[in-house]
């Protein structure tokens, strides 16, 4: 099984925390792992465990080409001895871009399918397909949302976590989510915020919660106003609160995820929707290998994690 480094809390001090007298603290996921980053370490550790009970030696999921799950499935398999396909979203590129160089070195074959194959990635006959071309093989889902994934995103909360009043993560597929609902506490509150334009992820997330039988015993809400025009989209405004954040307290975000996390927990703090006096727990759900590529991609500079 994967194994893990000690998660660290690091508080976050500033002047309008004081005013307020909240208690601001960053559950640093991005430092679990050098290599499987963040939620994806979680979502990834019973996944693996269960091909591997099934007999299986090849793992076999989906992604777009900057994905943070095709990256850590690349390292988790090679981890785990397990050979690896990535089924990537788009067209074969004559330049690989960073995240997919890295998924290649650690010994995983890309499949590039166009848009319109892709999005028959849940089709059994599409799936049925892959295993002529490439054998058995263990599926993971894009993203990495399963019952597996969410067995191990319920782990990331920890006793310690129990004094906080808040819980706030990012929403992507919904894993994590799903997995801290499942292990809040009464006396918490879950903040999602997602990086997805539209109010389906309000159904998207209730679907969720249902098929894995979740009922949490705290209170959720769901902010579905700070994805900055959609999922990878972004503006100079959230570009210069990253670089902000980090120099502030040395922690890197992505414009993906984490940044409008943070920035959504800030705006809130200012606006007065979290109390004075509130424990803040903010996941950081790690991904940051983006950053090379979203530079490459952009040419806007980011900051980048120490290898």
């Amino acid at each position: 099984m994967l194994n893990a480094n000690p998660v660290l809390n690091q508080p976050i001090n500033d002047p309008i925390l004081d005013a307020k007298g909240i208690k601001l603290v960053v559950k640093r996921l991005d430092l679990i792992h050098p290599e499987i980053s963040g939620n994806k370490f979680f979502k990834l550790k019973y996944n693996l465990e269960e091909a591997k009970s099934q007999g299986k030696d090849t793992i076999l999921t989906f992604g777009g080409a900057y994905s943070n799950h095709i990256s850590a499935t690349a390292s988790g398999a090679k981890a785990e001895n397990l050979n690896a396909i990535g089924i990537i979203r788009g067209d074969t590129t004559t330049t690989l871009n960073p995240t997919l160089l890295e998924a290649q070195s650690k010994g995983m074959e890309l499949y590039f399918v166009s848009r319109e194959e892709y999005r028959k990635k849940g089709n059994l006959e599409f799936i049925e397909n892959l295993k002529e071309k490439f054998g058995d093989f263990f599926l993971i889902p894009e993203g990495g949302t399963n019952k597996f994934a969410i067995k191990g995103t319920t782990e990331i909360l920890q006793n310690q976590d129990e004094e906080f009043s808040h819980v706030i993560c990012s929403i992507g597929t919904g894993g994590t989510f799903a997995g801290l609902a499942a292990s809040i506490k009464p006396s918490q509150k879950l903040i999602g915020i997602s990086s997805l334009k539209g109010e389906f992820i309000h159904q998207e997330i209730k679907n969720l919660l249902d098929k894995h039988h979740i009922s949490p015993a705290g209170i959720m809400e769901i902010k579905s106003t700070f994805h900055f025009g959609g999922y990878a989209k972004y503006n100079e405004e959230l570009i210069d609160f990253i670089w902000e954040f980090y120099h502030k307290t040395q922690i890197v975000l992505d414009p993906i995820y984490t940044g409008k996390l943070a920035f959504a927990v800030w705006e809130m703090i200012k606006k007065n929707e979290l109390e004075n006096g509130a424990k803040i727990l903010m996941i950081h759900s790690g991904g940051l290998q983006g950053n090379r590529g979203f530079t490459e991609r952009t040419g806007i500079k980011l900051p980048v994690p120490v290898m």
